[in-house]
């Protein structure tokens, strides 16, 4: 089969190309042809080598976390897919690689595919979703009534956060330029600040909530705008000792992000605020309820451009560019 893989780390390498062996299928999974995959920033940073701590692939290896495509085979213990199923996923890690024509995947990462998107809306959905519903629902468990700040808001995560946010009753603060205002206010944002021109520090205050996915100092000032006893929720970093314990890494991983979010936590700490890092697991069940969302018309998708497979790597250095709003896909067939 086809596919891209990742031959070397580094922020100016490009994925390569190559034809591979098909992924040989185990008795708990399904084999998916895919027919598209979503790309996230979690891809450009592993390809940079930023996550190398965290996520010590072997080069080579095949890069992509998001897929939507039919079922071709199933494991002999598999119950819940049969061969023709639409489904999509964001493969769990150290099983990822949806940058190809297959993937093999274990049965509770899979979801049946939203009936009202095609291929190409459902491939982008997985990684961002499973985000927003990890932050705002199993660790913020956000509640109607109260407030919750998302950065970056006509990102993949932001778009999904702001909808989610609002079908649970909060009250939606968002950062954004201001030509994606108009969409950001249709999918519910409450409170829309310019990046560029206002510092949210200066208009934000109270928040029950952040969901932080910028650069530290950022994060700092987001502290500010949180009430005691609120919650700070960082996709970006730094991550914290206990997520080092939680992923089983070494004593000296450990101390290392100890250190590196030794200013953070204590900022929090001092301030009364919870701080968590949240790196999102895969959950073909959760997947299921956001499915249910997302056919109801509660969740709506935001593509901004699909790419043809061989155009994977401009695809994604336009992610890389951070200048996306909304999603970008590679049709793969």
């Amino acid at each position: 089969m086809k596919a891209f893989v990742v031959q070397n780390y580094g922020k100016k390498e490009e994925l390569t190309l190559r034809e591979v062996s098909k992924p040989i299928l185990r008795e708990n999974e399904v084999m998916v042809e895919i027919y598209a995959a979503g790309l996230n920033q979690l891809d450009t940073k592993i390809l940079s080598g930023e996550f190398k701590m965290i996520l010590p692939y072997k080069t080579p290896f095949i890069l992509g976390h998001d897929l939507a495509g039919i079922v071709i085979e199933t494991g002999s213990k598999v119950t819940k897919f049969k061969i023709g199923d639409e489904v999509y996923a964001r493969p769990s890690d150290h099983h990822i690689g949806t940058f190809a024509e297959y993937l093999a995947v274990e049965e509770t990462d899979l979801a049946l595919k939203p009936q009202n998107l095609s291929m190409d809306e459902a491939a982008g959905v997985p990684l961002v979703a499973l985000t927003a519903w990890q932050a705002l629902v199993e660790i913020g468990k956000l509640k109607k009534g109260q407030k919750v700040f998302i950065q970056a808001g006509s990102g993949g995560v932001g778009i999904v956060a702001i909808q989610l946010a609002k079908y649970l009753g909060a009250t939606v603060a968002t950062t954004a330029g201001k030509a994606s205002f108009p969409m950001l206010k249709e999918l519910g944002a409450d409170v829309l600040i310019d990046y560029k021109t206002q510092d949210f520090e200066t208009v934000l205050k109270d928040y029950d909530l952040v969901l932080n996915s910028q650069d530290t100092k950022t994060l700092k000032k987001s502290l500010n705008v949180v009430k005691t006893g609120g919650k700070v929720i960082s996709i970006s970093g730094p991550p914290t000792p206990a997520f080092a314990q939680e992923i089983g890494a070494s004593w000296i991983i450990r101390s290392v992000l100890s250190i590196l979010s030794f200013g953070v936590r204590k900022k929090a700490k001092r301030q009364g605020i919870d701080y968590e890092f949240l790196f999102m697991k895969s959950s073909g069940k959760q997947l299921g309820q956001i499915t249910k969302l997302i056919e109801d018309g509660t969740l709506k998708i935001v593509v901004e451009k699909v790419y043809p497979f061989s155009q994977t790597n401009e695809a994604l250095n336009h992610v890389a560019s951070g200048r996306a709003k909304g999603k970008v896909v590679i049709k793969i067939k």
